[in-house]
C-alpha cells in the first residue's frame, strides 16, 4: 500500500521540529509585519521572539490567505511522488485559504488523471488542527489507507475541542470580536475572554473570566466535561509567546490528569496576528464539539 502524503498549513501551530522530522509539506499565510512580508513557516523566517516583541511594541500586522496559485504549485510538486495527498487545512470560516486549496485540487484533478488529492476542512485552527495532523501522520506511518485516514479525520474533526484564553483585548477589538468599550473595561477589570471554535468552524466569545488562573480552571473544567478524562490523550497547548503561562496551565492540568501527553508551542504568525501576546489555548479530542455557545 502506498503511504499517503499528509499536508497542512502553518496555522496548525505544531513545533517546527515535528514538521521537519515527519517531512510534512505545508504552506503558510503571508504576514505583513513591520513593512515586510513573511510566510508563516513555524518561526523560521520571522522568529517568534521578533514577532511578539513587535506586537508588544504596538505593531499591528495583518495576514493574507494562501491563494490558489500557491496551492497549484505545491500540489504539482507533490504529484511527482506518485502518492495520494491529503491536505488538512484551517477552518473555511476563519480564512479563505481552504477554498483556495479546494479550487486548486479540482483543477489539478481535472488536468492530471493520476492525481489523487483530498482536501479536508478541519473546522478548526492552531494546535487543535495540529493534533488532527498528528493523528493522520501517525495513521499513515502505521499503514492505513488514504480512505481510512480521511474517514477518521472527517469523523473526529468535530470532536476536537478548541478553547482560548485571550490576554490582549486590542487584537480582539481590531478583529471585530469585541467593541472598543468592552476592550477598555475588560482591560481595567482584568477580564479574560474565553473564545471557542464552534463545530461550524467559527470563533465564538463564550464568556469572560476575571484573572488568568480562574480562566485556566475554566478550560480544565471544559476538558472534564467534554471528554472521558480517564483515557490517555495528547493535549495541545499553544501560546502567544508566554511559555510561563502555558507551563502553568500544563502544570494545573497534570495535577488532576497526570496520564496525558502534551504538545506545547507558540502561536505562529497566522493565528498570533489575530490573538496577540499572552493568549493561551487548550485543545483536545473530546466526546463531541457540540457544546452550547
Amino acid at each position: 500500500m502506498i503511504e499517503p502524503i499528509i499536508m497542512t498549513d502553518a496555522s496548525c501551530d505544531m513545533p517546527e521540529s515535528y514538521i521537519l522530522k515527519n517531512n510534512i509539506p505545508f504552506l503558510g499565510l503571508v504576514c505583513h509585519f513591520n513593512g515586510n512580508e513573511y510566510e508563516d513557516d513555524f518561526g523560521h523566517s520571522l522568529s517568534y521572539k521578533e514577532f511578539y516583541t513587535g506586537l508588544e511594541s504596538g505593531e499591528m500586522p495583518y495576514t493574507t490567505q494562501i491563494n490558489e496559485y500557491r496551492f497549484l504549485k505545491k500540489f504539482k510538486e507533490l504529484l511527482k511522488e506518485h502518492r495520494p495527498v491529503i491536505y488538512i487545512g484551517m477552518s473555511s470560516k476563519i480564512s479563505g485559504t481552504f477554498n483556495s486549496s479546494k479550487l486548486a485540487a479540482e483543477e489539478i484533478m481535472g488536468e492530471y488523471k493520476d492525481a489523487d488529492i483530498t482536501v479536508v476542512d478541519s473546522k478548526g485552527a492552531s494546535i487543535g488542527q495540529g493534533l488532527l495532523v498528528h493523528h493522520a501522520v501517525d495513521m499513515a506511518k502505521k499503514g492505513h489507507s488514504k480512505e481510512d485516514i480521511v474517514n477518521w479525520v472527517e469523523e473526529n474533526k468535530n470532536k476536537m475541542n478548541y478553547w482560548f484564553v485571550v490576554e490582549d483585548l486590542n487584537h480582539l477589538k481590531k478583529g471585530g470580536r469585541i467593541s472598543s468599550s468592552k476592550a477598555v473595561i475588560g482591560t481595567l477589570l482584568d477580564m479574560k475572554p474565553i473564545i471557542a471554535i464552534h463545530k461550524d468552524g467559527t470563533l465564538k466569545n463564550v464568556t469572560n473570566v476575571r484573572g488568568k488562573k480562574k480562566a485556566f480552571k475554566y478550560l480544565i473544567d471544559r476538558f472534564r466535561e467534554m471528554t472521558d478524562f480517564k483515557e490517555n490523550k495528547l493535549i495541545g497547548i499553544s501560546h502567544g509567546y508566554c511559555l510561563k503561562d502555558a507551563e502553568t496551565l500544563k502544570g494545573m492540568f497534570q495535577e488532576e490528569f497526570p496520564n496525558n501527553g502534551f504538545v506545547v508551542n507558540p502561536l505562529g504568525l497566522g493565528i498570533g496576528t489575530h490573538c496577540g501576546n499572552g493568549m493561551v489555548s487548550l485543545c483536545f479530542l473530546g466526546k463531541t464539539r457540540d457544546y452550547e455557545l
